[in-house]
């Protein structure tokens, strides 16, 4: 009886892929050999795990150049390699991460009891008498390689583990992972019962994979229609053309995380989708979250691009794009009317011109960071407070133009102002503090970090009346304990962050 479970075990996975951090590249097509007394329905790291016997499609996982083929790879769940003998059990210092997608596995219970008949009796664990909605729940909690993994466990927890419900989000992340390997395999069992097509799946995030390329990226455009969310921060090799093809055929993308993307430089429709759309072209892509933070090669006509083809955009980070000017943010202000929250954090080339165009977004600007652009003076900032008085956040680190003129017209003009970060201008003094304390009392975070010419009167002003303080940065200002104790006294709540060792 075991040995035909066996053969059809074997029969039932000659099609199938698995996507293994626990091969090295040695096993890509080659079939592993079985210790003479094995059976042949094994094959893997050590002798008690059960997986497919048939050659591996390839591991997912690049292992190092000095790794020899008599040690398997493994990536432990804090992301160090580690070897593992054929005859030892995997170390325990940590479980190995593997996404393993495979056949559907035979309903015998183990090797054990086809060598012991007479222990053939199967002894149900207490996890086995649970309902399969309770499974489902468990299951729902699960990380992508994990859930992947419980598949292999029997064959009631394969069929559970792929319910079409817990397969709404997929996320694969360490620079070991075949990417572009894993999201085929993926999106081949995915689209099972649809052909071609996942129409679960609505969030991809592929963070930190240095394997993921074009091709990945085109088998997610190609399969998931339904996409309403996409990461792939800090793969470097996507380029233009990879991103042109997901935004053209998923038109429910809203949220797109292309941060440390150095090669994407717009984001517009492929030249088909340009022409099935006109003359509605530039209206047809709505995203409404894009971060292309440390995308080095954005320039002016690339914001350009973006804001006219983005024209719904409400969250937009563009935090070290060194080649940006001024003249792109006009852009931006004119076809993107509904921004919310802008970061230009490290633009160095921005200036109160900048900040003029980004005025114009007038009552929707809550969230605005210009930290470290040391073009931006009084003047700019106080076109910011005219025209956004419903401004909520600034952060103005770094930027040593500004001063305590342009520090009251903001407290004057935004009264909710909450958040306020003017570390590292040292032309801010006491002045400035009291007319924040007087205009902006529901403040909760400020931050005067390396602020030489504010002193205790400022922060009594502050205590006094913003009662609501919960972060107050200090950190080498000379402010005197006497006045750090006056502020704990009057907001209770307010954590003090200073580097004065005579407070405590």
């Amino acid at each position: 009886m075991g040995a035909n479970n066996g053969k059809q075990y074997g029969s039932e996975g000659k099609g199938s892929s698995s996507i293994s951090s626990d091969i090295s590249s040695s096993t890509d097509h080659t079939p592993t050999k079985a210790p003479k007394n094995a059976t042949t329905t094994t094959e893997g790291v050590d002798s008690g795990t059960r997986t497919l016997s048939t050659p591996s499609p390839g591991g997912l996982i690049l292992p190092p150049k000095s790794s020899s083929l008599s040690s398997p790879l493994s990536l432990s769940s804090n992301g160090h390699e580690t070897h593992s003998s054929s005859s030892s059990s995997a170390p325990p210092g940590g479980d190995t991460v593997a996404v393993v997608v495979h056949a559907q596995p035979p309903t015998t219970t183990s090797t054990r009891s086809t060598r012991h008949p007479s222990k053939s009796h199967h002894q149900h664990s207490p996890v086995d008498r649970l309902p399969d909605h309770a499974l489902l729940q468990v299951f729902s909690h699960l990380p992508t390689n994990q859930l992947c993994r419980c598949a292999r466990v029997c064959r009631r927890w394969y069929n559970l583990a792929w319910d079409p419900r817990l397969w709404s989000t997929v996320r694969l992340t360490g620079e070991l992972l075949h990417a572009d390997r894993a999201i085929r395999v993926l999106t081949h069992r995915l689209c099972q019962d649809t052909p071609n097509v996942c129409l679960t799946l609505e969030t991809v995030v592929i963070n930190g994979c240095k394997r993921l390329t074009d091709r990945g990226l085109h088998v997610v455009a190609q399969c998931c229609p339904e996409l309403r969310r996409l990461e792939v921060a800090g793969c470097y090799n996507v380029s233009n053309e990879a991103v042109f093809e997901v935004v053209s055929r998923c038109p429910s993308l809203e949220h797109l995380n292309l941060s440390g993307c150095s090669k994407v430089t717009c984001i517009s429709l492929t030249q088909e989708a340009s022409l099935q759309l006109s003359p509605l072209h530039g209206q047809q892509i709505s995203i409404h979250y894009l971060d292309m933070s440390d995308c080095f090669s954005l320039e002016d006509e690339g914001l350009r691009t973006i804001a006219s083809h983005c024209p719904r955009l409400t969250h937009l980070y563009l935090r070290r794009c060194p080649r940006l000017t001024d003249e792109a943010l006009r852009h931006l202000a004119h076809h993107c009317p509904a921004v919310r929250e802008l970061s230009l954090s490290d633009c160095r080339l921005v200036g109160d011109f900048g900040l003029r165009e980004v005025a114009r977004l007038e009552g929707c600007l809550r969230y605005l960071s210009v930290a470290h652009c040391a073009r931006i003076t009084d003047v700019g900032v106080r076109y910011v407070a005219r025209y956004c008085p419903r401004l909520r956040y600034l952060n103005a680190r770094g930027c040593e133009g500004l001063t305590d003129h342009g520090l009251g017209h903001l407290a004057r003009s935004c009264p909710r102002l909450r958040s306020l970060d003017v570390g590292k201008c040292p032309l801010v003094s006491d002045s400035g503090l009291e007319q924040l304390a007087l205009y902006c009392q529901g403040l909760r975070r400020l931050s005067l970090r390396a602020c030489e010419s504010v002193s205790g009167r400022g922060l009594r002003a502050l205590a006094a009346n913003c009662c609501e303080l919960q972060l107050l940065n200090v950190q080498d200002c000379e402010v005197s304990p006497e006045a750090l104790r006056f502020v704990r006294r009057h907001c209770r709540r307010c954590v003090i962050e200073h580097t004065n060792p005579a407070f405590y």
